[in-house]
């Protein structure tokens, strides 16, 4: 027994030793927390004194530190889902905090709060291992996001007040926004309904065409003709440029990531950008507005590009993204050319995702004709090249299938995860709740959706618009709330299943193995599922209760449940509280 306590004690050290992490204090490189000075060069310089070192900590004394793009770091980055040549034909990203191949890292912010400046992306992870942040929370000095509120609406005029983090301008009668090396060019607005949760689609045009008049500090007075805008007092115009030139954050090609009690208040572009990462985790992420803001995030909070292993996403809040909170997804990649029986050219083909490595050495493929979806071959990669921006060169360990036609589309079935979704909350968007189309085990439990402005849940699958892939084969979603979802579309189902395949293929289902079980729907219209192409649905012990709600742009006639194309169903024992059930099996 002697022996063993004394090996055991030695192992313990010797694992103390291995694991031992190398503490660095970012003050001792110059940074110095409330200076309010520019922290982008040198928190470059606490990176570099990580060199190739594993077991770090990367630690920020408490406070504020703050980053201008001037001095950060640049890389070109090809990010999916982001902009075309034509929107933004530069991939140069200025990042405050960038990390390159390091391993076993982890980021302690200690309650700190990180400012950023102008247009930049605010961390940068590529091809790393093992990476914990934690402790931190991320703001924009001026947000890329204006925001005014109406205090007072008639058809010819309009007195709002403009958001103190909104800069602004008024030259030649006219408003203009601006921010740390910006002006705003392009308008894209969204319309907030803060006491009620609802945020919705609208315009800024009758007020760029106004005579504007300023009243008092951050008080505008707006001339013009305003009858068709829709505008009422007490909403706020959320006002943003289109073009996603950055991303809020980057997770290129890593491995292991795990984000904790991370608050993010505003990302300027597309937010959160998993990119051919592998096991991600990310507990704790409050993604909201903050200083009194509507709008968090510019696009999507969330988004999983090409992503494997699993990704667990649980105790996070969503509020206030001007589009999906969460869209885990693959590329569908176009066959644009045939070159030998094992050989043949790929091409990304929707505008905004190109530029990237979407196949890899080993990858395991699927064959899909892209008007109906069908996987009908599978096969193996043995060689991949990126040949140009829009097109990879694919050679197969096997002969490719006889019916492969040009046109048709691969998937790369490796670069799919696993995907848990837990104890979160989504609220305060314009749009969806999830976007999921991934072939491995999905659950979605014990959330919390508050007036999504469109479907809480899509499952899609595309070849033809996005191209976003692909099939779901085991999908559970069990325990959760859907509060009044869908009101900014006129058929409102809370969860779609609407896999974009226009033309069918006999006996053929795109989706399979879907369960909606132990949920609680509480609607202002009876729609509650639809579904499309699905071998294997259930749908049981749901409770579905309608409220007093109402919205006027929805079709009523509707029944709860629209299940065409589908087979092995299972509707039994779910609840109705003010709705007649009903299924239609028809569209």
């Amino acid at each position: 027994m002697r022996h063993f306590y004394f090996f055991a004690t030695l192992l313990l050290l010797c694992c103390g030793h291995v694991f031992a992490q190398r503490i660095i204090n970012v003050t001792s490189y110059g940074l110095h927390p409330d200076s309010f000075e520019d922290a982008s060069p040198l928190i470059q310089n606490a990176i570099e004194a990580i060199g190739g070192e594993d077991s770090i900590i990367l630690f920020f004394p408490k406070g504020r530190y703050d980053f201008w793009p001037q001095l950060a770091s640049e890389r070109n980055f090809f990010i999916s889902n982001t902009s075309s040549e034509e929107e933004c034909p530069s991939k140069r990203k200025k990042i405050g905090l960038l990390f390159e191949e390091k391993k076993h890292l982890k980021i302690d912010g200690n309650g700190s709060l990180l400012i950023f400046h102008g247009k930049m992306t605010t961390f940068a992870f590529d091809h790393c291992k093992d990476i914990t942040m934690e402790n931190i929370s991320i703001d924009f000095e001026r947000p890329t996001m204006s925001e005014l509120t109406f205090q007072s609406v008639s058809d010819s005029l309009i007195i709002a007040s403009v958001h103190p983090d909104s800069k602004y301008a008024i030259i030649d009668n006219r408003l203009i926004f601006y921010g740390e090396g910006w002006t705003m060019q392009h308008y894209h607005a969204i319309g907030v309904i803060p006491t009620e949760g609802l945020l919705y689609y609208s315009t800024f045009k009758p007020l760029q065409s106004a005579d504007t008049k300023l009243l008092a500090n951050g008080t505008i007075q707006f001339r013009g003709n305003f009858s068709k805008a829709h505008y009422v007092a007490g909403e706020v115009l959320t006002v943003r440029d289109p073009i996603r030139d950055h991303v809020g954050m980057f997770v290129n090609q890593c491995e292991q990531v795990f984000m904790h009690n991370v608050k993010i208040h505003y990302m300027h572009g597309l937010g959160i950008v998993n990119q051919f990462s592998k096991n991600l985790h990310y507990d704790s992420i409050w993604i909201e507005p903050s200083r009194g803001r509507q709008i968090s995030c510019f696009a999507d909070a969330m988004h999983f590009s090409g992503c494997s292993g699993s990704v667990l996403i649980e105790n996070c809040r969503f509020k206030g993204a001007h589009d999906d909170p969460i869209n885990v997804h693959g590329t569908h990649l176009q066959v644009s050319a045939l070159l030998s029986s094992t050989k043949v050219k790929v091409r990304f083909m929707h505008p905004q995702t190109y530029g990237m490595e979407a196949f890899f050495n080993g990858d395991s493929i699927s064959f899909v004709h892209a008007t109906s979806l069908q996987v009908y071959a599978s096969g193996k990669v043995k060689k991949a090249r990126l040949v140009s921006e829009r097109e990879m060169e694919l050679e197969f360990e096997k002969v490719s299938p006889d019916s492969l036609r040009v046109g048709d589309c691969l998937e790369n079935i490796t670069c799919t995860p696993d995907l848990t979704i837990r104890n979160c909350n989504f609220a305060g968007t314009n749009t969806r709740g999830l976007l999921v189309t991934t072939r491995r085990k999905v659950l979605i439990e014990n959330n919390t959706f508050y007036r999504t402005g469109m479907h809480a849940i899509l499952i899609a699958d595309d070849a033809q618009s996005w191209f976003e892939s692909g099939p779901v084969k085991d999908v559970t979603i069990r325990n959760n709330t859907f509060i009044e979802c869908g009101y900014n579309i006129s058929v409102p189902y809370v969860i779609n299943i609407a896999p974009e395949n226009h033309a069918s293929i006999k006996n053929y289902f795109v989706h399979s193995n879907i369960r909606v079980e132990h949920n609680t729907f509480k609607v202002f219209s009876p729609q509650v599922l639809a579904a499309k192409s699905v071998d294997g649905l259930t749908f049981l012990e749901n409770t579905i209760e309608k409220t007093m709600t109402s919205f006027g742009n929805v079709t009523l006639a509707s029944k709860p449940i629209l299940i065409p194309q589908c087979k092995n169903l299972e509707i039994k024992n779910n609840e109705y509280r003010g709705i007649q059930a009903a299924v239609q099996t028809k569209p």
